[in-house]
C-alpha cells in the first residue's frame, strides 16, 4: 500500500523534481513472466508567463500519456478493455518570490485519466494540486535546491494532502545527488555535455475502465492501477543547461499491477514479476 501511494505522486512534482518546460519521452516495459508488456509516450508541455516585475509568473501548461498495453497469455476475463488507456493533465500554476530566500510555488492539476471507449464520463475526472516552498542557491560554491510541500492527489482515496520533500546538492564540481520522492539518484558530471547517474524512482498510474470487467468471482474491475519502484542507470547528453537527451534502463525492485473496485479495492492482481524498465527522451527543465 505504501508503495502504491507514493507512486501516485509521481506527476505531481511539476516545479520539484519534474522541473520540464517541455518533455517528449518513451518507456518500454518488456514482457516479463506475467505476458504483461507496456509501452508509454509521453508528450509535457508549460507556459510561464511572467506577470509583473516582482518575477510573479503564472504556469498553463498540459501533459498527455498514452499507455499501451500487450497481453501473451490468457486471463481469465476479457482484456479488451485494458489494451489502449490515455491520462490528460491540465496544469494551472503560480510561482512567486516568497521572500530574499524562499519561492512559492503552487499547482492545480485536473486529470482525465480513461480508456475512453464510451468518450468522457464523469469517473474519468481526478483532481491534483500541490503547495510547494523552494529555495536554491545555484551560484553557491555547494549549489543546492531544497523543495517542502503538500500535494493532495484524488486517486490516493486520502482526503488529506499528503507531505513533499526534495533535497538536491552538488557537493563536488563532477559529481551531485537528489534525495526526494518519486525519485532520488546519484550523478557523475563526466563533462559539459555529458553526465551518468544512478537512480531509484517510483512510477505508476490509476485509471477509470469505462466498461467493468467482470471477474470470475462475481467482482468488477472498475479501475486499473501499476505503481513500481525502479533502479536505473542513466545517461543524458547535455545541449545546454537546461536542454537534454536522455536515457535510463533498469529493473523494476518491487511493482503491483492491478485491477480494482469502485471503492480503489484490490479485486485481481495483474502483474507481481520484475521486468526490464527503458525510458528515453529529450527535455527542456527551468533547472
Amino acid at each position: 500500500m505504501t508503495l502504491l501511494l507514493l507512486g501516485f505522486f509521481n506527476d505531481q512534482f511539476l516545479f520539484a523534481q519534474s522541473s520540464d518546460v517541455f518533455r517528449i519521452e518513451y518507456l518500454n516495459i518488456p514482457e516479463n513472466d506475467t505476458g504483461i508488456k507496456t509501452q508509454r509516450y509521453r508528450l509535457l508541455f508549460n507556459l510561464p508567463l511572467k506577470l509583473n516585475k516582482k518575477k510573479d509568473y503564472l504556469v498553463t501548461g498540459f501533459e498527455y500519456n498514452r499507455f499501451d498495453v500487450g497481453y501473451s497469455q490468457d486471463f481469465p476475463f476479457d482484456e479488451s478493455e485494458l489494451i489502449r488507456f490515455h491520462v490528460v493533465d491540465f496544469n494551472l500554476g503560480f510561482i512567486t518570490k516568497w521572500n530574499e530566500n524562499w519561492n512559492f510555488i503552487g499547482i492545480v492539476t485536473p486529470r482525465l485519466a480513461s480508456n475512453f471507449t464510451n468518450g468522457v464520463m464523469g469517473e474519468d475526472f481526478f483532481f491534483n494540486a500541490t503547495a510547494t516552498f523552494w529555495k536554491e542557491k545555484p551560484d553557491a560554491d555547494k549549489p543546492f535546491r531544497l523543495v517542502l510541500g503538500l500535494s493532495y492527489n484524488s486517486t490516493t482515496g486520502l482526503p488529506i494532502p499528503l507531505p513533499l520533500v526534495s533535497y538536491y546538492k552538488r557537493f563536488h564540481p563532477k559529481w551531485s545527488y537528489t534525495l526526494g520522492i518519486p525519485r532520488s539518484n546519484f550523478k557523475f558530471h563526466l563533462a559539459k555535455k555529458h553526465t551518468l547517474e544512478t537512480t531509484l524512482l517510483l512510477d505508476g498510474y490509476f485509471i477509470n475502465v469505462q466498461n467493468d470487467i467482470l471477474l470470475p468471482d462475481g467482482q468488477l474491475g472498475s479501475k486499473i492501477s501499476l505503481s513500481a519502484l525502479v533502479g536505473a542507470l542513466g545517461y543524458q547528453y547535455n545541449v545546454s543547461k537546461r536542454m537534454a537527451f536522455y536515457a535510463l534502463v533498469g529493473r523494476s525492485i518491487e511493482q503491483e499491477g492491478k485491477l480494482r473496485n469502485n471503492r480503489r479495492g484490490d479485486v485481481f492482481l495483474l502483474n507481481d514479476e520484475a521486468n526490464l524498465y527503458i525510458r528515453t527522451g529529450f527535455k527542456i527543465g527551468i533547472f
